[in-house]
């Protein structure tokens, strides 16, 4: 199911055991452009730590009552590596996050989930993987954070990230919510990760490789619109036209 941050954030987080808490944000990796944790609100519980929620531990998305299940205890989340609020999250603490929970390390392999391509699946029934060359050192960005960047195209500025849409199976991110109003007041657009020609995270400016003229052709997008297959497809007929190939 695709779902924007926007919709899941301030979704309740159930415990095996409870509540604890609500959806903060997300933390995504600028390689796959995938989310590697939620951060979780906890209220006064655990005050001046972040907790942070892999992907592995957590369940589908509940729009009708709007929460999220987590295959934890509260015990297992309190004893969890510490990071502090105002600290990034580092390798050496993932490191010590993963080991403590066991999981499979998604930068051990060549692929979106280290050695393949799913996350938590039954890997007994998978063929091995053959590996190839050692993809690229990613970094944690925040979704709060890259709101609001500059996005622009080869040949001028389109607008910003308004929302990300990702997908609850996967947990990869589909596509960035452009914000176009500097042309269309309130018109919004979709435009896919895989369409990043480069990024300048220090002037907080995204380019992607598409001309003007055909983000303002492409199919508007409202927060109300239901992402349907046709809808996608539609997306990526017009973009495949123009000549692009990603």
């Amino acid at each position: 199911m695709l779902i924007k941050t926007k919709t899941i954030k301030g979704y309740k987080l159930h415990s095996l055991d409870g509540e604890i808490g609500k959806v903060k944000e997300f933390f995504f990796d600028d390689h796959y452009w995938t989310i590697r944790y939620l951060v979780a609100e906890t209220g006064n519980w655990l005050t001046g730590q972040q907790v942070l929620i892999s992907p592995h531990a957590l369940g589908d998305a509940n729009k009708e009552e709007q929460f999220v299940e987590v295959d934890l205890t509260k015990k297992q989340i309190e004893n969890s590596p510490p990071l502090n609020s105002d600290t990034p999250v580092s390798r050496q603490y993932e490191e010590a996050y993963y080991g403590y929970y066991g999981w499979s390390k998604y930068w051990s392999g060549p692929n979106m989930w280290g050695a393949y391509h799913y996350i938590d699946i039954n890997t007994s029934q998978l063929p091995k993987v053959k590996w190839g060359p050692k993809k690229p050192d990613a970094h944690l960005r925040s979704t709060h954070d890259v709101k609001g960047h500059s996005i622009k195209a080869k040949d001028g500025e389109i607008g910003h990230v308004d929302d990300f849409i990702i997908d609850d199976k996967t947990w990869e991110i589909q596509y960035m919510v452009i914000n176009t109003t500097i042309w269309w007041p309130g018109k919004k657009v979709l435009v896919s990760p895989h369409w990043i020609e480069s990024i300048s995270w220090d002037k907080s400016e995204v380019l992607v490789d598409v001309l003007l003229e055909v983000i303002k052709r492409a199919p508007e997008y409202t927060d109300e619109m239901l992402l349907t297959d046709g809808y996608e497809t539609e997306i990526y007929n017009h973009y495949k036209s123009e000549g692009m190939n990603r």
